[in-house]
Protein backbone atom coordinates (compact mmCIF):
# COMPACT_ATOMS: atom_id res chain seq x y z
CA UNK A 1 0.00 0.00 0.00
CA UNK A 2 1.53 3.25 -1.26
CA UNK A 3 1.98 6.09 1.93
CA UNK A 4 -0.23 8.40 2.83
CA UNK A 5 0.23 11.66 1.60
CA UNK A 6 0.41 14.43 4.35
CA UNK A 7 1.90 17.80 4.85
CA UNK A 8 5.33 17.34 5.98
CA UNK A 9 6.48 20.64 6.21
CA UNK A 10 4.97 24.65 6.81
CA UNK A 11 7.11 27.70 6.04
CA UNK A 12 6.57 30.97 6.58
CA UNK A 13 8.25 34.58 5.12
CA UNK A 14 7.34 37.47 7.21
CA UNK A 15 9.50 39.85 4.90
CA UNK A 16 9.05 39.23 1.34
CA UNK A 17 12.09 38.01 0.40
CA UNK A 18 13.98 37.39 3.10
CA UNK A 19 14.59 34.72 5.40
CA UNK A 20 11.33 32.27 5.58
CA UNK A 21 10.87 30.80 9.09
CA UNK A 22 9.62 26.97 9.49
CA UNK A 23 6.39 26.07 11.71
CA UNK A 24 5.00 23.09 13.17
CA UNK A 25 1.63 24.78 13.15
CA UNK A 26 0.22 27.83 11.69
CA UNK A 27 -2.97 29.43 11.64
CA UNK A 28 -4.31 30.70 8.28
CA UNK A 29 -5.92 34.17 7.96
CA UNK A 30 -7.44 35.78 5.51
CA UNK A 31 -4.22 36.61 3.92
CA UNK A 32 -2.28 33.27 3.87
CA UNK A 33 -0.30 31.69 6.82
CA UNK A 34 -0.33 34.52 9.77
CA UNK A 35 2.66 36.65 9.13
CA UNK A 36 3.49 35.47 6.10
CA UNK A 37 4.41 38.30 3.64
CA UNK A 38 2.98 40.87 5.93
CA UNK A 39 6.12 43.18 5.68
CA UNK A 40 7.93 44.34 2.64
CA UNK A 41 11.26 46.02 1.86
CA UNK A 42 10.94 48.98 -0.69
CA UNK A 43 13.08 51.64 -2.48
CA UNK A 44 12.61 55.24 -2.61
CA UNK A 45 9.81 55.08 -5.09
CA UNK A 46 7.85 52.60 -2.99
CA UNK A 47 8.73 49.70 -5.32
CA UNK A 48 9.17 46.27 -3.93
CA UNK A 49 12.33 45.19 -3.41
CA UNK A 50 13.52 41.43 -4.02
CA UNK A 51 16.12 38.72 -4.07
CA UNK A 52 16.16 39.28 -8.17
CA UNK A 53 17.75 42.53 -7.91
CA UNK A 54 18.93 42.26 -4.46
CA UNK A 55 20.18 38.35 -3.71
CA UNK A 56 21.60 39.46 -0.41
CA UNK A 57 17.76 39.30 1.33
CA UNK A 58 18.32 35.75 1.57
CA UNK A 59 20.99 36.60 4.15
CA UNK A 60 18.49 38.74 6.62
CA UNK A 61 17.25 35.97 9.39
CA UNK A 62 13.78 37.08 10.65
CA UNK A 63 12.24 35.85 14.09
CA UNK A 64 8.53 36.67 14.81
CA UNK A 65 7.88 38.15 18.21
CA UNK A 66 3.68 38.93 19.89
CA UNK A 67 4.68 42.59 19.08
CA UNK A 68 6.93 42.62 15.83
CA UNK A 69 10.30 40.87 14.20
CA UNK A 70 14.05 40.31 15.30
CA UNK A 71 16.17 41.03 12.39
CA UNK A 72 19.63 39.22 11.85
CA UNK A 73 22.36 39.52 9.35
CA UNK A 74 26.19 39.04 8.82
CA UNK A 75 28.25 41.20 10.82
CA UNK A 76 25.03 43.44 11.97
CA UNK A 77 23.88 44.17 15.19
CA UNK A 78 20.81 41.94 15.39
CA UNK A 79 17.55 44.52 15.51
CA UNK A 80 13.86 44.62 17.11
CA UNK A 81 11.30 45.85 14.82
CA UNK A 82 8.19 47.02 16.52
CA UNK A 83 5.10 46.47 14.59
CA UNK A 84 3.72 50.13 13.46
CA UNK A 85 0.30 51.04 14.73
CA UNK A 86 -2.64 52.06 12.85
CA UNK A 87 -2.27 55.44 13.50
CA UNK A 88 1.37 55.12 11.72
CA UNK A 89 2.08 56.94 8.55
CA UNK A 90 0.91 55.27 5.65
CA UNK A 91 3.13 55.48 2.07
CA UNK A 92 1.97 54.24 -1.45
CA UNK A 93 4.11 50.81 -2.40
CA UNK A 94 3.84 48.80 -5.55
CA UNK A 95 3.45 45.21 -5.92
CA UNK A 96 4.20 44.31 -9.61
CA UNK A 97 0.71 45.65 -11.16
CA UNK A 98 -0.55 46.81 -7.71
CA UNK A 99 -0.53 49.91 -6.03
CA UNK A 100 -1.93 49.69 -2.45
CA UNK A 101 -1.13 51.42 1.47
CA UNK A 102 1.99 50.34 3.54
CA UNK A 103 2.45 52.06 6.80
CA UNK A 104 6.00 53.04 7.93
CA UNK A 105 7.96 50.76 10.53
CA UNK A 106 10.55 53.63 10.83
CA UNK A 107 14.03 54.91 10.34
CA UNK A 108 16.05 52.53 12.50
CA UNK A 109 15.25 49.72 10.67
CA UNK A 110 15.79 51.67 7.11
CA UNK A 111 19.20 52.50 8.28
CA UNK A 112 19.59 49.39 8.97
CA UNK A 113 18.65 47.36 6.07
CA UNK A 114 20.34 49.93 3.84
CA UNK A 115 23.19 49.61 5.00
CA UNK A 116 23.09 45.85 4.99
CA UNK A 117 21.64 45.65 1.23
CA UNK A 118 23.74 48.31 0.17
CA UNK A 119 20.58 50.78 -1.37
CA UNK A 120 18.12 53.22 -0.11
CA UNK A 121 15.41 51.35 1.42
CA UNK A 122 12.69 51.54 3.88
CA UNK A 123 10.50 48.52 5.48
CA UNK A 124 6.67 48.53 5.48
CA UNK A 125 3.76 47.28 6.66
CA UNK A 126 0.51 45.71 5.72
CA UNK A 127 -2.72 46.25 8.29
CA UNK A 128 -5.33 44.51 8.08
CA UNK A 129 -7.43 47.04 6.26
CA UNK A 130 -5.50 46.88 3.64
CA UNK A 131 -7.61 44.98 0.76
CA UNK A 132 -5.47 42.87 -2.26
CA UNK A 133 -7.48 41.00 -4.50
CA UNK A 134 -5.56 37.72 -5.64
CA UNK A 135 -5.95 37.84 -9.57
CA UNK A 136 -9.31 37.59 -10.79
CA UNK A 137 -9.03 35.49 -13.25
CA UNK A 138 -8.41 32.96 -10.91
CA UNK A 139 -9.94 33.79 -7.78
CA UNK A 140 -12.67 36.22 -6.83
CA UNK A 141 -12.77 39.15 -4.82
CA UNK A 142 -13.21 37.80 -1.42
CA UNK A 143 -9.95 36.15 -2.00
CA UNK A 144 -6.84 38.34 -0.53
CA UNK A 145 -3.35 38.33 -0.10
CA UNK A 146 -0.75 40.05 1.70
CA UNK A 147 2.71 41.11 -0.03
CA UNK A 148 2.70 37.49 -2.07
CA UNK A 149 3.75 37.73 -5.62
CA UNK A 150 0.18 36.96 -6.36
CA UNK A 151 -1.24 34.18 -4.36
CA UNK A 152 -1.82 33.40 -0.60
CA UNK A 153 -0.25 29.57 -0.62
CA UNK A 154 2.38 27.86 -2.48
CA UNK A 155 2.52 23.99 -2.18
CA UNK A 156 5.84 21.73 -3.55
CA UNK A 157 6.13 18.49 -2.80
CA UNK A 158 9.28 15.71 -1.53
CA UNK A 159 9.01 13.59 -4.49
CA UNK A 160 9.64 16.44 -7.17
CA UNK A 161 11.94 17.53 -5.31
CA UNK A 162 13.61 14.08 -5.30
CA UNK A 163 12.59 14.17 -9.08
CA UNK A 164 14.58 17.02 -9.92
CA UNK A 165 17.67 16.81 -7.81
CA UNK A 166 17.98 13.51 -9.62
CA UNK A 167 19.01 15.74 -12.93
CA UNK A 168 21.17 18.12 -10.72
CA UNK A 169 24.74 17.66 -10.37
CA UNK A 170 24.46 18.93 -6.96
CA UNK A 171 21.15 18.52 -4.74
CA UNK A 172 19.25 21.69 -3.75
CA UNK A 173 17.00 22.01 -0.81
CA UNK A 174 13.59 22.97 -0.79
CA UNK A 175 14.43 26.68 0.52
CA UNK A 176 15.31 27.53 -3.20
CA UNK A 177 11.58 27.40 -4.08
CA UNK A 178 10.30 29.21 -0.94
CA UNK A 179 7.03 27.36 -0.57
CA UNK A 180 3.99 27.58 2.22
CA UNK A 181 3.08 24.43 2.21
CA UNK A 182 5.37 20.80 1.39
CA UNK A 183 4.01 17.32 0.80
CA UNK A 184 5.52 14.33 1.17
CA UNK A 185 3.77 10.62 -0.02
CA UNK A 186 2.65 11.85 -4.02
CA UNK A 187 4.33 10.70 -6.82
CA UNK A 188 6.82 13.37 -8.46
CA UNK A 189 4.50 16.39 -9.93
CA UNK A 190 1.29 14.62 -8.91
CA UNK A 191 0.31 18.11 -7.42
CA UNK A 192 -0.09 19.35 -11.18
CA UNK A 193 -2.99 17.36 -11.76
CA UNK A 194 -4.66 18.36 -8.55
CA UNK A 195 -7.55 20.36 -8.80
CA UNK A 196 -9.13 20.31 -5.39
CA UNK A 197 -7.56 19.22 -1.57
CA UNK A 198 -8.30 18.92 2.07
CA UNK A 199 -5.54 19.05 4.59
CA UNK A 200 -7.11 18.40 8.20
CA UNK A 201 -10.42 19.95 7.47
CA UNK A 202 -9.48 22.86 5.35
CA UNK A 203 -10.50 22.86 1.33
CA UNK A 204 -7.88 24.42 -1.05
CA UNK A 205 -8.04 24.76 -4.88
CA UNK A 206 -4.65 24.40 -6.45
CA UNK A 207 -5.88 27.26 -9.25
CA UNK A 208 -2.40 27.93 -11.28
CA UNK A 209 1.00 26.31 -11.84
CA UNK A 210 3.83 28.44 -10.28
CA UNK A 211 6.27 29.92 -12.69
CA UNK A 212 9.66 30.27 -11.37
CA UNK A 213 12.05 33.02 -11.40
CA UNK A 214 15.62 33.69 -10.83
CA UNK A 215 14.87 33.47 -7.14
CA UNK A 216 15.75 29.93 -7.30
CA UNK A 217 19.17 30.34 -8.19
CA UNK A 218 20.33 32.29 -5.26
CA UNK A 219 21.98 29.96 -2.67
CA UNK A 220 19.86 30.57 0.59
CA UNK A 221 23.06 30.10 2.80
CA UNK A 222 25.47 32.63 0.38
CA UNK A 223 23.58 34.58 -1.00
CA UNK A 224 24.91 33.67 -4.13
CA UNK A 225 23.34 33.37 -7.38
CA UNK A 226 24.00 30.39 -10.25
CA UNK A 227 21.91 29.03 -12.73
CA UNK A 228 20.43 25.45 -11.01
CA UNK A 229 17.65 24.87 -10.86
CA UNK A 230 16.16 27.08 -13.93
CA UNK A 231 19.04 25.59 -16.32
CA UNK A 232 17.52 21.94 -15.80
CA UNK A 233 13.85 22.48 -15.20
CA UNK A 234 13.79 24.60 -18.57
CA UNK A 235 14.72 20.89 -20.06
CA UNK A 236 11.15 19.56 -19.17
CA UNK A 237 9.36 21.91 -16.90
CA UNK A 238 8.70 24.64 -19.50
CA UNK A 239 5.47 25.64 -21.30
CA UNK A 240 6.37 28.93 -23.68
CA UNK A 241 8.43 31.28 -21.74
CA UNK A 242 8.21 29.85 -18.57
CA UNK A 243 9.24 27.38 -15.93
CA UNK A 244 6.83 26.12 -13.77
CA UNK A 245 7.42 24.20 -10.23
CA UNK A 246 4.87 23.78 -7.47
CA UNK A 247 1.18 25.24 -7.23
CA UNK A 248 -0.42 28.23 -6.43
CA UNK A 249 -3.54 27.90 -4.02
CA UNK A 250 -6.48 29.61 -2.68
CA UNK A 251 -9.53 28.80 -0.09
CA UNK A 252 -12.41 30.08 1.68
CA UNK A 253 -12.19 29.32 4.75
CA UNK A 254 -9.22 30.23 7.40
CA UNK A 255 -8.12 27.71 9.84
CA UNK A 256 -5.25 26.05 11.08
CA UNK A 257 -2.75 23.71 9.23
CA UNK A 258 -0.21 21.81 11.06
CA UNK A 259 2.50 19.39 10.11
CA UNK A 260 1.83 15.64 9.65
CA UNK A 261 -2.04 16.38 9.01
CA UNK A 262 -3.02 14.15 6.21
CA UNK A 263 -3.68 15.52 2.74
CA UNK A 264 -6.72 14.37 0.78
CA UNK A 265 -7.02 14.94 -2.84
CA UNK A 266 -10.89 15.78 -3.75
CA UNK A 267 -10.83 16.57 -7.70
CA UNK A 268 -8.51 16.37 -10.28
CA UNK A 269 -7.66 18.30 -13.02
CA UNK A 270 -8.59 16.83 -16.45
CA UNK A 271 -5.47 15.77 -18.61
CA UNK A 272 -4.38 18.42 -20.99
Amino acid sequence: MAAPICLSALHCYPVKSLRGVTLDRSRVDGFGLVHDRRWMVVDGDGVFLSQRELPRMALVGVEVASDGLLLTAPEMPSLQVDRPTFAAARVEVEVWQDRLEGSVVGPQVDAWLSRFLGVECRLVYMMDDVKRQVDQRYAEPRHLMAFSDGFPLLLTSEASLEELNGRLESPLSMARFRPNLVVSGSQPYAEDRWARIRIGTMELRLVKPCSRCSITTVDPASGTRGVEPLATLAAYRRRGKQVFFGQNLIYDRPSELRVGMSVEVLEYRDEE
